[in-house]
């Protein structure tokens, strides 16, 4: 599926308009070094998806999901303007995946050498991927506890009346009755989802639930693979007998013949694991269960900063626009002019540009490193932002008297961002 999408990303020449053509590319704080590699960004491309391949047969598993892991997390850092959760889920996943035996069964490497084949592995191995997934779910739950989601049904109050043309589902998603119902459906059903899934009496009704769930997410919203992928991930919680029959289904279709296949396989224990594996897959554990919780150390609304907002499993959210008029100024001089943001950045950066921070300081001294290279001297960059969150009127987003130039990045709070004169209230 993986390689697919791969496939899909190209396909779409996403990879030229993404990483190729941008003059600008928003790196992590810490992984500036991440920079797309010009045209060898297509190799890249092509090396993550060769790997995903392999990982996928059980071909030198370990290193191809080493492979894949650096390959595809690479991409996912070149630049933020792209960040999406499921990219993160699927770096988590391909991560884990490393220390786990996902090759000992039903692959090449366990064909090729028998003696290394199994019929087990042992169980906290497939329970820390259902962890993962379910820390997944219960952290998009949470975060919908909140007075804009339930009180307001914001943002889905804006995004579903936009659906107007879809048909059968167009005239009810004006209902206001129903934008309500799908806000605190959506949360009731990401905080029951993995309980429903871990519970064997009800895993199909919870699987149905994923399957139904992720469909019409699909239909709603253009987000890509991610309901295809949490739909294929939830089938890890389904026993060994049920994937036996997909491996049966698998065989028919490939003309493999799965019983000679086990005929070879002679091990029926548990296949040995070094403890260092079982160690780090504890440790990789515990740290998503407590960085998504690192906003707490920040002041001011999340919504409205977003200081600790990414790689904390907060799906589709909020809605903010936002307009950012950046000034370059002579400092002893006076002289200053405007930026036409549209000489370096695409529409798409420009508005995520527009409503997030370290975008906009990234930009600044972006601005600041151009005009300086062109000759201008005591350069300041100030900005003119203002930003709309869940249909509030814009309101004043940067301190526009901080010279922006004088600001390092770095995880310390940004100051220069004013005060959001509202309250959200919950998680």
């Amino acid at each position: 599926m993986l390689f697919a999408s791969l496939v899909r990303f190209w396909a779409h020449g996403w990879i030229e308009k993404l990483y190729l053509e941008p003059k600008v590319h928003f790196s992590y704080y810490g992984f500036e070094w991440v920079q797309p590699l010009g045209n060898f960004t297509y190799v890249l491309f092509a090396v993550c998806g060769i790997s995903a391949l392999l990982v996928a047969v059980g071909y030198k598993y370990r290193i191809s999901i080493i492979i894949f892991f650096l390959s595809f997390t690479y991409i996912e850092f070149m630049d933020k303007t792209t960040y999406l959760n499921h990219y993160y889920f699927i770096s988590c996943l391909s991560f884990l995946l490393i220390f786990l035996p996902a090759h000992r069964y039903f692959s090449i490497e366990a064909k090729q050498n028998p003696k290394k084949a199994s019929f087990y592995i042992p169980q906290w191995s497939i329970d820390s991927i259902k962890i993962l997934l379910s820390i997944v779910y219960l952290f998009a739950g949470l975060a919908k506890l909140n007075s804009d989601w339930l009180v307001k049904a914001m943002p889905l109050k804006i995004w579903l009346p936009s659906k107007y043309d879809i048909p059968f589902l167009g005239d009810l998603l004006q209902q206001e009755w129903v934008q309500y119902a799908f806000s605190w459906g959506g949360a009731g059903y990401d905080l029951a989802i993995p309980f429903l899934l871990w519970y064997r009496k009800t895993r199909w009704l919870g699987f149905i639930l994923v399957v139904v769930f992720h469909v019409l997410t699909r239909v709603l919203f253009p987000i890509g693979m991610f309901p295809f992928i949490m739909i294929v991930s939830a089938l890890i919680f389904f026993d060994a007998r049920f994937h036996h029959k997909i491996l049966s289904f698998i065989s028919k279709v490939f003309k493999i013949s799965k019983d000679s296949w086990d005929a070879k396989v002679k091990t029926s224990s548990v296949a040995g694991i070094r403890k260092f594996q079982y160690y780090v897959v504890g440790a990789f554990i515990v740290f998503q269960l407590v960085f998504p919780w690192r906003y707490l150390v920040y002041p001011g609304e999340l919504f409205w900063t977003e200081e600790g907002y990414r790689f904390s499993w907060r799906v589709m959210l909020m809605e903010k626009a936002g307009y950012a008029q950046f000034k370059v100024k002579d400092g002893k001089t006076g002289k200053q002019f405007l930026v036409d943001n549209s000489d370096f950045l695409n529409a798409f950066q420009e508005k995520q540009m527009s409503f997030q921070p370290d975008f906009i300081l990234q930009y600044a001294h972006y601005l600041g490193d151009h005009f300086s290279s062109q000759g201008h001297q005591n350069l300041e960059v100030y900005v003119e932002s203002y930003v709309a969150l869940n249909g509030r009127l814009s309101a004043p987003y940067i301190d526009p008297t901080v010279n922006l130039l004088e600001v390092k990045e770095s995880f310390a709070h940004k100051d220069f961002i004013l005060p959001f004169n509202d309250t959200i209230k919950g998680l």
